[in-house]
């Protein structure tokens, strides 16, 4: 499956992101490396890094020896809250050890103090409207937050990354989103979920598949980003092949309930 066959979302500008991307935190040094090409020869398209993650330029290396071509591939990396005042050279420290003159998505990795957190965002914006980045957004940010930024430069987050899972599920938070133009991305979605819970091994057996493979149909499905994240190579294949099959709307709903209790 290549990326143009594989689910997305609009973001602004005409941007595609892959509705299923591959998580990095956690994963430093060869082991990084190994994941990340295990993941883009296994056909993930989208891959989510960080600054603080410390892993860009196993991330990069792993991109150019997949021999994939720039353009096919979505590339999300992060500044942390502490950067204020030197966005721009964590910027082009994150490029440099990528490899990549533009990234596909940067975001605030999570809100800076209440007087940093609308100059950080401008910084953002610039850098976007310099093509040093397609897109920008947040990350682990409140709808009250995504509102002052709203409000203060008239340019929405493209993207809010946050915890998210079906035992977090909260209908409310994921209309606000919708309600703003910000597309929801989730990470953690097994942390945050008990695989073993009833309805998840219910609609697994009924599609042939495992939980794991339900949680992450269920994020695509709801039209959520999803970044799992595994260093193991059949995990990082199982996550993956959950384009075969899809949730019908009474399964979408009693997994939505399991957040509602």
């Amino acid at each position: 499956m290549d990326n143009t066959d594989q689910p997305t979302v609009l973001l602004p500008g005409e941007v595609r992101m892959p509705l299923l991307g591959f998580g990095t935190w956690q994963a430093t040094g060869s082991a990084a490396y190994d994941a990340v090409l295990a993941a883009l020869d296994t056909g993930y398209r989208h891959l989510d890094t960080a600054t603080l993650y410390g892993n860009e330029r196993e991330v990069g290396r792993a991109v150019r020896e997949s021999g994939l071509r720039r353009e096919d591939l979505f590339i999300t990396t992060k500044v942390p809250p502490d950067r204020v005042g030197r966005e721009r050279e964590t910027l082009e420290a994150s490029l440099e050890a990528l490899g990549v003159d533009q990234v596909d998505l940067w975001l605030i990795h999570w809100p800076p103090s209440a007087t940093d957190s609308i100059p950080m965002w401008r910084e953002l914006l610039a850098a976007r409207d310099e093509n040093l980045t397609r897109a920008v957004g947040v990350s682990n940010y409140s709808t009250i937050q995504i509102d002052e930024l709203i409000q203060s430069t008239e340019e929405n987050p493209a993207v809010n990354q946050i915890r998210w899972g079906p035992m977090l599920y909260d209908r409310q938070r994921h209309a606000e989103h919708r309600d703003r133009g910000v597309v929801l991305e989730g990470y953690s979605p097994f942390k945050t979920t008990d695989l073993s819970h009833p309805v998840l091994t219910r609609i697994a057996s009924a599609h042939g598949v495992s939980p794991a493979q339900v949680v992450l149909r269920w994020h695509i499905d709801h039209e959520i980003v999803v970044i799992p994240k595994s260093v193991t190579p059949e995990r990082i294949s199982a996550n993956f092949d959950v384009f075969h099959f899809s949730l019908t709307a009474e399964e979408m709903r009693d997994i939505d309930a399991l957040g509602e209790v």
